[in-house]
């Protein structure tokens, strides 16, 4: 979420005259990320200050957008906790800013853990599973765009900054994934809506007495697309239950994740069969979009390209592990 795409406190002031939020108390840019303009947006009426999330697209089109926006307000709509947006007087809830496509959602409450315990990956297992299971009678479909069609096109695109023992794990995984992904075992998988990067950063969690924290919600769904479930699980495991430093799957974090979800939507026997399967899909996803974002990089204040090879250190981990935590 860095910022591609200045704005004025004054330029917001007047594009918002076509909401009925109030007048506009503070307008900052939220550094972190690296897809979208976003900034945090503080707005004031009838002596009630309101704090919401003002987000520029700049890779999205106006065609894309209503998937990730309808999406967000059914969920929201079913009790998932996730921003809603916010409509204009017009009820349109996607508009043209600075010539590019907009929206204002609310903003969740709490801050990132970027430390989770047990207990706390527990709550995301148990909320990713009713967000699967709310997405269900979602009617939109998109799928996800940064699956295994975006993989093999960007490999051509990226190889030329990488070794030759890099080089050759990005050209065997795209082939496992490639034959995983046309066999009748994923085509029986089930799946829907997906999250599709629900990182340690796309989750808030509220402080509460005693030192416990309250899970706020999930949000940054602008990467969603219908998937298989599993992936979206393997993506968010990926994430919560390793060791930054090396990628090892801690099996305490992984296994209460892994039982939240389960208590909420039963895994079956063939996701068990293809759980290695989906995590080593999980960290090819990441470590080629990371590498296209750090040697292929755009023009933005405050962007902060990640570190690819904490992805490649995961992937050939779940390449070699001999077990890994389950139910």
């Amino acid at each position: 979420m860095a910022v591609f795409t200045t704005v004025s406190q004054d330029e917001i002031a007047s594009w918002l005259l076509d909401y009925d939020l109030g007048e506009v108390r503070a307008l900052r840019g939220i550094p972190s990320g690296i897809e979208n303009s976003n900034f945090f947006l503080t707005m004031e009426r009838d002596g009630h200050v309101r704090e919401y999330v003002l987000t520029i697209f700049e890779r999205l089109t106006f065609g894309q957008l209503p998937y990730y926006l309808h999406l967000m307000a059914h969920l929201a709509g079913h009790g998932i906790r996730v921003p809603a947006p916010i409509p204009a007087r017009d009820g349109e809830i996607l508009r043209a800013l600075k010539g590019k496509p907009a929206t204002i959602v609310t903003r969740l409450p709490g801050a990132s853990q970027l430390s989770p315990n047990a207990q706390q990956c527990a709550e995301v297992g148990d909320m990713l599973a009713r967000m699967h299971l709310a997405g269900v009678d979602y009617a939109r479909q998109q799928p996800n765009l940064r699956s295994l069609a975006w993989w093999q096109q960007t490999e051509p695109e990226i190889t030329p900054f990488l070794d030759a023992d890099q080089h050759a794990l990005l050209r065997n995984e795209i082939a496992h994934q490639t034959a995983f992904f046309g066999s009748a075992d994923y085509a029986a998988l089930d799946g829907g809506p997906c999250h599709c990067d629900l990182f340690r950063d796309n989750v808030l969690f509220e402080a509460g007495d005693g030192g416990n924290f309250t899970l706020g919600g999930f949000f940054d769904f602008y990467f969603a697309g219908n998937d298989k479930w599993l992936f979206d699980l393997a993506v968010t495991v990926n994430d919560w239950c390793i060791d930054l430093p090396t990628g090892a799957l801690d099996d305490a974090r992984a296994r209460a994740l892994l039982a939240a979800y389960h208590a909420v939507r039963p895994l079956t026997d063939n996701e068990h069969a293809h759980w290695q399967d989906m995590l080593r899909a999980g960290a090819l996803r990441f470590w080629v979009s990371r590498l296209w974002d750090f040697f292929l990089p755009r023009e933005a204040d405050m962007l902060q390209p990640h570190d690819p090879t904490h992805f490649e250190r995961i992937l050939r981990r779940r390449v070699d592990a001999a077990a890994l935590p389950w139910i």
